[in-house]
């Protein structure tokens, strides 16, 4: 493990692979950390790619370097951290690689700064949220599956969430993927970023920001309106799709297609749920693989 600092963070991350090698950037989601990739990093790096696995802020050793920098989990703090990261790193170019929260931020970058990303591979398609319609209800089946985030939007969700942080990770981990038979220690060992000081009110906020149910960072109001302009995504892409994912269980249609413009495809993976890099590592190998590395 190593860290790099940012303006506003000190961003701790996994490095695999030839110093020298093309860049590729894993990024996880919630609830999860960088182990989400311990089948994906090495396969990598064998392949010669410099691979780099960050903890989200909130997450893990990941830590704010000011007690006065609000904790924001909004899509805007997750894409600007991964642009600062890369800053940081020194890295002109990468593909980028994410699915949920990672996935967010990972399409914020290609779809904002498009000259830093050399490809993309988005679990779940277009992943930007679209804050000035989220308030539009949903099929009530698909409610259900969002109980999460109306439980977060209350008080009491906080405090289930500081109390029993590990149990509704548990529990979301087997109903987004509930053919994947993960063990304790497995389990154990993602569980443990959650004792962050920040997990909970970056997570708290994340969910209440998107519904706008809690005012977003000032400073990152300038990405914000770029992102409500729903923009493209150009770069050469692979979407892949887990088909038992239990969070939002793919169609048919590609209902995403639309938003990228340039090479894409998608990919439906038979079996996987919503935690596919862990489910399907190979899945997501062969598609870094299949992009551009230079």
């Amino acid at each position: 493990m190593s860290s790099v600092h940012t303006a506003t963070l000190e961003i701790a991350y996994l490095e695999y692979g030839p110093a020298d090698g093309a860049s590729v950037i894993l990024m996880h989601g919630f609830p999860d950390d960088v182990h989400a990739y311990d089948a994906v990093a090495p396969a990598l790096a064998a392949a010669g790619w410099r691979v780099l696995v960050p903890w989200l802020r909130g997450y893990g050793p990941t830590r704010f370097l000011d007690a006065g920098t609000p904790r924001s989990g909004q899509q805007a703090a997750l894409g600007g951290d991964l642009l600062s990261f890369m800053d940081a790193m020194g890295i002109s170019q990468a593909v980028l690689v994410g699915y949920d929260w990672g996935g967010r931020a990972c399409c914020i970058v290609a779809a904002l700064w498009p000259q830093r990303a050399r490809g993309l591979v988005s679990v779940n398609g277009w992943n930007i949220q679209e804050i000035t319609t989220a308030n539009r209800p949903a099929a009530p089946e698909q409610e259900l599956r969002y109980w999460y985030q109306w439980y977060l939007q209350t008080e009491r969700g906080r405090a289930g969430m500081v109390a029993h942080r590990r149990e509704i990770g548990r529990m979301l981990w087997r109903l987004w993927s509930p053919n994947w038979a993960f063990d304790d220690e497995t389990f154990g060992r993602t569980a443990a970023s959650w004792d962050n000081p920040d997990y909970v009110a970056v997570v708290v906020h994340s969910y209440r920001h998107r519904y706008g149910a809690a005012p977003g960072d000032a400073a990152l109001e300038p990405i914000e309106r770029r992102l409500a302009a729903r923009p493209r995504i150009a770069v050469p892409t692979v979407v892949l799709d887990g088909a038992a994912d239990g969070v939002g269980p793919p169609t048919v249609e590609d209902r995403h297609a639309a938003m990228f413009t340039g090479p894409y495809r998608r990919v439906l993976v038979p079996g996987a749920g919503h935690f596919l890099p862990r489910e399907a590592p190979q899945a997501v190998v062969d598609a870094v693989q299949s992009l551009p590395a230079r």
